[in-house]
Parts: structure tokens; C-alpha cells; sequence
């Protein structure tokens, strides 16, 4: 069975990234029996802490996309980031805004291998994790990587995002 275009996108751009594990192999996509469209499913799943889930979040930003990967085990304080970040109106996207910036369903939002670069918000928490999973561009496929590979492949700014 040939994998979902999206996870073969997010294969793509992690092998070309040179992206790495916790264990410093190469990040490989993996694909779960059942869809998990929550940090906590995901946890579950994978038998990991919940704050070990880099949520993938896409926000409308002044009408410009912003990916804020989050850990699982809190939530994005948005009037604060909108403040720290300099714009008016920080909100949540509409599912229609995730697909047309990432090509991506909301649940399965990957860090990369969208259409175009986004601009990119990494949760500070994730660090405290020695390896950390990802959406993998659809609900039921995720990677292992680290805080510092997710900072890089993302040209991601460090941010505190709770």
C-alpha cells in the first residue's frame, strides 16, 4: 500500500533535512493503527508522555499563517503570544486556512512539508524532553525527533507559548 502524498511530503522533507531521532537515527514517519487526533491519544499510542507531543497548531495571524508547535501537556496562551509577537489578532484557523497554508488536515498537521515555509513558534517546554513526536501529515502518522532537529528543520524561533 503506497503511503498518504502527505506522508510521503513529510518523509521527503525530513530525509532531506537529514532529521534526526532521540537516538540520533534517522526520523522516520510511522504510522499508527488508529488516528490520533489529541495529544493524549497520541501519548497513549506511543506509551510517551503527553508533554512529549510537539502539537502542531496553525493560527491566523493578522490573516498570516503561524505554526506554533506546542507541547501536549499545556495550552497556547494566545492573547499573550499575539502581545510577545507583535500582531493584533491571534485565533485559532479554520480547518479551510490549514489546508490551503499546509496541504494538511487539522490533526495531522506536520511540522514541515507544507506547500510553502510558515513561520514557526517552538514551545520552550518540548526541551525538556529528550525525544519528542510529531504529526506526520495526517491523524494517524507521526516522527520521532528532538527539540533542537525540530528547531532546525523549522527554522523555528524558541518561544514560551503557555
Amino acid at each position: 500500500m503506497q503511503p498518504h502524498p502527505n506522508v510521503r511530503a513529510v518523509q521527503e522533507a525530513l530525509t532531506a533535512a537529514g532529521t534526526l531521532d532521540g537516538a540520533g537515527e534517522p526520523s522516520m514517519v510511522r504510522l499508527l493503527p488508529d488516528a490520533v487526533h489529541t495529544a493524549s491519544a497520541a501519548a497513549e499510542a506511543l506509551d510517551v508522555e503527553v508533554g512529549q507531543i510537539a502539537n502542531s497548531l496553525i493560527f491566523d495571524a493578522d490573516d498570516t499563517p503561524l505554526l506554533v508547535l506546542t507541547s501536549g501537556a499545556h495550552r497556547v496562551d494566545t492573547a499573550g503570544l499575539a502581545a510577545s509577537i507583535g500582531v493584533t489578532r491571534l485565533r485559532r484557523a479554520t480547518p479551510e486556512f490549514v489546508r490551503a497554508h499546509t496541504g494538511q488536515p487539522i490533526g495531522g498537521v506536520a511540522p514541515l512539508g507544507h506547500p510553502h515555509p510558515l513561520r514557526t513558534l517552538v514551545d520552550t517546554a518540548l526541551a525538556a524532553y529528550p525525544e519528542i513526536w510529531a504529526a506526520g501529515g495526517v491523524p494517524q502518522a507521526v516522527f520521532p525527533t528532538t527539540y533542537p532537529e525540530l528547531l532546525r528543520v523549522t527554522a523555528g524561533t524558541p518561544a514560551e507559548v503557555a
